[in-house]
């Protein structure tokens, strides 16, 4: 602030309090007055010197300004009006991304990759939008690009410069995700003492096929062509690194194609694979134990031998731990089928411990799930007409005699009269519900221990959950391959910020309770260079105060504002020890 004179026509000088201010729009500073107070020649009346008396007040109005403790007054206009497509409202939550995003050293390695190239854009600028925006306000890319304001970060570039990017962070994925891995073990004390790993899928909304997106088995029952994704999560539940394979590649096929090649080339020395059962075939159990390695892999009950299932339903040796739960295991020489050299199979054997167990719970659960499928296979009986394959899904096997059109997907017209309800099969697997499997190498591993570092895989179902909810990861309208490839990159870096997040406030808040609250941390322009900020909550306290970055302001200038999110940015380490 600053004490105006102005002359005026008639010769008079009036005086008032001034501050200015930089206009983005008209790229000039403007001037706004604070407090008017009067005419020079009226106020020498009061004051001996009012130049120097009011240069001296407004000398200790800036003093109380920088402590934070003078009030501001703005002038304003009720009859002011908005301007079409006017948006004033920006997120600061995004300070937090930012604080993990530059302690990762995301910047860095960007900045040096592509100061030597040829590239007119700023790939750190496009990567932090492409990021902050798929885990705040996710949305296509080219949405992405026409909401770049909602940020305060530099976004000169064009939405051709963004799809251009793709394909440069494409090139650099290998080398991105080591430089990421590499910066969580020096700060985070990375465990990889067991390594979760899962796969699911992203359906397009295409007909068309190509070398990556193909038609294989659904996780969420469509026809449409897929990708697979494996994702690999350390015991903290960070995520590792993530394959990509195309759609009709079997879940059990996309672990051996990368599990040697992480483990040397993010040097990980000996692993403990922690995996549902779509991964439990002889292959991967072989290849595994032959790059001495273990495995922790659920089993199926239900398509095991008759003697596995008679181990599981006699009583002997099972220890009971309570009412609703009871479990035993022993040690094993399973064989399992290995494909040869040849293309053939063979046996070898395998010496695990095999756990299984009970629980009232999972009994119930499973009861529960099943009764819709079995009310619609009811239905289908009495109503065939209404069903074909694919809406038949989940009931057909409780139903003997059916059968389909292999080109239609029709029940065929002579099945329809002989469908009849399948007890037996329902029998079947009434009989085994409640009761769950686990093969192990760890054979000296308590059984305990094992069923809680199996139960550790639910995070990494949750983070297939969360990119596809929260992050609405599909990327539906991206048709070049490095393009979708790049898209994933970009997911996985999202995930990898989000989970760290939820890991410094020691879990305390969920991601999408996290995500949420970040989201809502946002302002709106005022007057000149301020800002007024509208939410606070428990979770920005905590993150807030695990970051250094302070939400609880009310207002802040522009200079405040930028101030804070250079503070993030400086090339710091985060240290957990």
């Amino acid at each position: 602030m600053y004490l105006k004179k102005s002359r005026q026509k008639n010769g008079r000088v009036h005086l008032s309090i001034a501050t200015g201010y930089y206009d983005k729009k008209t790229g000039k500073t403007k001037t706004v007055n604070v407090k008017t107070l009067g005419y020079l020649d009226v106020l020498e009346k009061q004051y001996s010197d009012p130049i120097s008396y009011f240069s001296e007040e407004v000398r200790k109005m800036n003093e109380l300004r920088s402590s934070e403790k003078t009030p501001v007054i703005f002038n304003v206009r009720l009859n002011e009006k908005l301007v079409s497509g006017m948006d004033t409202r920006k997120n600061f939550g995004y300070a937090c991304l930012s604080k993990i995003y530059h302690e990762l050293g995301i910047h860095t390695f960007l900045i040096n990759r592509q100061r030597h190239s040829k590239e007119g854009y700023n790939a750190n600028a496009i990567m932090q939008l492409l990021v902050f925006s798929r885990l705040l306000f996710p949305s296509s890319k080219k949405k992405t690009f026409e909401n770049r304001s909602m940020f305060f970060e530099n976004a000169d570039f064009s939405l051709d410069d963004v799809y251009r990017c793709l394909s440069f962070l494409n090139k650099r994925k290998n080398e991105l995700l080591l430089w990421m891995h590499k910066r969580i073990q020096d700060q985070y004390n990375r465990d990889t003492s067991l390594v979760y790993y899962d796969v699911t899928n992203y359906y397009f909304e295409i007909d068309e096929q190509d070398d990556l997106r193909r038609k294989g088995v659904s996780k969420e029952h469509r026809h449409d062509p897929i990708v697979q994704i494996g994702l690999f999560m350390d015991n903290n539940g960070i995520p590792i690194t993530y394959g990509l394979y195309p759609g009709n590649i079997l879940d059990k096929q996309t672990l051996i194609p990368v599990l040697g090649k992480i483990q040397r080339d993010f040097s990980l020395g000996r692993i403990v694979v922690v995996a549902d059962k779509g991964i439990t075939t002889g292959d991967n159990i072989y290849y595994t134990l032959s790059a001495r390695n273990g495995y922790i892999l659920s089993y199926s009950i239900r398509g095991a031998d008759a003697a596995f299932k008679a181990y599981v339903l006699d009583e002997d040796g099972y220890i009971k731990i309570n009412d609703e739960f009871k479990i035993k295991s022993r040690l094993y020489p399973r064989e399992v089928a290995i494909t040869a050299k040849g293309g053939g199979k063979k046996k070898v054997t395998a010496d695990e411990k095999q756990l299984v167990f009970y629980s009232k719970k999972y009994a119930e659960k499973a009861r529960a799930e099943r009764a819709g499928a079995l009310q619609k296979a009811k239905d289908l009986i009495k109503n065939p007409h209404k069903y074909n394959l694919a809406t038949s899904h989940g009931a057909a096997k409780y139903v003997k005699n059916i059968s389909f059109d292999a080109k239609t997907g029709e029940i065929m017209k002579d099945a329809k009269r002989h469908l009849l309800f399948d007890e037996e099969k329902l029998r079947q697997e009434e009989e085994l519900d409640g009761y769950y499997a686990i093969v192990t190498s760890e054979y000296r591993m308590p059984d305990e221990q094992i069923i809680e570092i199996y139960r550790g895989l639910w995070r990494i179902e949750e983070s297939f959950k969360i990119t596809k909810s929260d992050f609405e990861s599909r990327p539906v309208y991206l048709s070049a391959q490095e393009h979708i490839q790049a898209h994933f990159l970009t997911c996985f870096v999202s995930l990898v910020i989000a989970r760290l997040l939820e890991y410094r406030i020691k879990r305390k808040y969920s991601v999408m309770t996290i995500l949420e609250g970040l989201g809502k941390a946002s302002c709106s322009h005022m007057q000149g260079n301020y800002y007024l900020f509208n939410y606070y909550d428990n979770l920005l306290a905590d993150l807030g105060a695990e970051l250094g970055i302070d939400f609880a302001r009310k207002y802040m200038t522009l200079g405040e504002i930028k101030k804070i999110l250079a503070e993030v940015k400086k090339d710091t380490r985060y240290s957990n020890s």
